[in-house]
């Protein structure tokens, strides 16, 4: 049982709570209350635009203004002079060892066996080819035994011969004088891989840079990125280049790139082919068709076989392939710097009996020249052009 403390505790807990209960009733209703902030006034919506052509009122104007695209802005090609002076300074940077390495072994106190031993090694190694180094050798035996063997003589004799050896007398311009009715026809052939493409759009550039009115045909319609490799060459220095779906007939855009030639005027007609090797008589089919299609319109007036300067013994035979294909006119040999060696110049003229007509020197767009022999063999010898 609860005791009489335990009560008299409890009846005091309740009373005051009971006080505590009356105290917060009279506190909370003699404090004000604060009214609420009135609501704050909402813009009156948008009138809306009045449809077009609704009678009576203006259509709206459009939020953008739509302006036409900027004709693209086309480059200027470097010119010939300015082309070639810098070409030689590369060629005098990439080509002096050769020449050098000869020099140093002609200039020895004594030219026995060993030496003219060593001489034959250096020109094979440079890629002269063996049926050009006996004879240059031979030549600068009987020379220098007859004229002497000092250091002078022997750059001398040496230049001499190798200027030979190239030949300055073949003809290594660009025939692009075509029948007074339509445009001059130049074929560009090779195999995939050895820069033809690009040297098309680069050739395009030194034609333009003279003067020239050109279309271009892609006609290598088996390599998916050579159209648009093409057409962004042209599209540099406004030469229109003429086209099909992949996989079409490259005959069939070779014959619409030489009709567009026609129709346009065009000075030249530039046409790049297909170059798979995996095949050679599909190749020479092809090549074949090409050539007799684009002839039913024009004469071929060039044509033109690329090869990559690096390849050295391997591109002797891509050469020997496309001899056998179509009749080359002349060479473009790309890549003439760096690793490349210079004697390869020797050994395709002498495998093709045609010349060296081009020259590339790097990846720039305008590093394409026409091949100076004297120039070249300057270089071989390590000395700097003279502007």
């Amino acid at each position: 049982m609860i005791g009489t403390n335990e009560l008299l505790l409890l009846a005091a807990a309740i009373a005051l709570l009971a006080v505590a209960l009356v105290v917060g009733l009279v506190r909370s209703g003699g404090r004000r209350r604060t009214p609420p902030a009135p609501p704050t006034p909402s813009a009156p919506p948008a009138a809306e635009a009045p449809a077009p052509g609704a009678p009576g009122e203006a259509p709206a104007e459009p939020s953008v203004e739509t302006r036409a695209p900027a004709a693209p802005t086309l480059e200027r090609p470097e010119g010939r002079s300015s082309r070639l002076v810098r070409l030689r300074q590369r060629l005098a940077g990439s080509q002096g060892g050769l020449g050098r390495g000869l020099l140093a072994l002609l200039s020895r106190d004594r030219l026995d066996e060993d030496t003219w031993e060593d001489i034959e090694d250096t020109l094979i190694t440079a890629d002269v080819g063996v049926g050009p180094t006996q004879e240059l050798v031979e030549k600068l035996r009987t020379r220098l035994r007859v004229e002497g063997s000092s250091a002078a003589d022997a750059r001398t004799v040496l230049r001499e011969e190798l200027l030979a050896l190239v030949d300055p007398s073949m003809d290594r311009e660009l025939h692009l004088d075509g029948p007074e009715d339509g445009p001059a026809v130049v074929l560009v052939v090779g195999v995939n891989g050895a820069g033809k493409t690009t040297s098309v759009g680069k050739i395009a550039r030194v034609l333009v840079a003279d003067g020239k009115s050109v279309v271009m045909g892609a006609a290598d319609t088996f390599r998916a990125a050579a159209t648009e490799q093409l057409t962004t060459w042209g599209e540099r220095v406004g030469v229109e280049v003429v086209s099909g779906p992949e996989g079409s007939d490259p005959a069939s855009v070779a014959f619409e790139s030489v009709r567009a030639g026609v129709e346009r005027g065009a000075d030249v007609v530039l046409v790049d082919t297909a170059g798979r090797l995996q095949n050679k008589a599909g190749l020479m089919d092809e090549l074949g068709k090409v050539k007799r299609v684009i002839e039913k319109q024009m004469p071929v007036r060039e044509v033109l076989l690329v090869l990559d300067a690096t390849t050295g013994q391997n591109g002797m035979v891509q050469a020997r392939v496309f001899r056998e294909v179509v009749d080359v006119t002349g060479i473009v040999l790309t890549k003439l710097d760096g690793s490349a060696k210079g004697g390869i110049v020797v050994a395709v003229q002498r495998e093709l009996g045609v010349p060296v007509k081009l020259v590339g020197l790097g990846e720039g767009a305008d590093d394409l020249a026409p091949f100076d022999p004297e120039a070249f063999v300057d270089a071989l010898l390590g000395e700097s052009p003279v502007d």
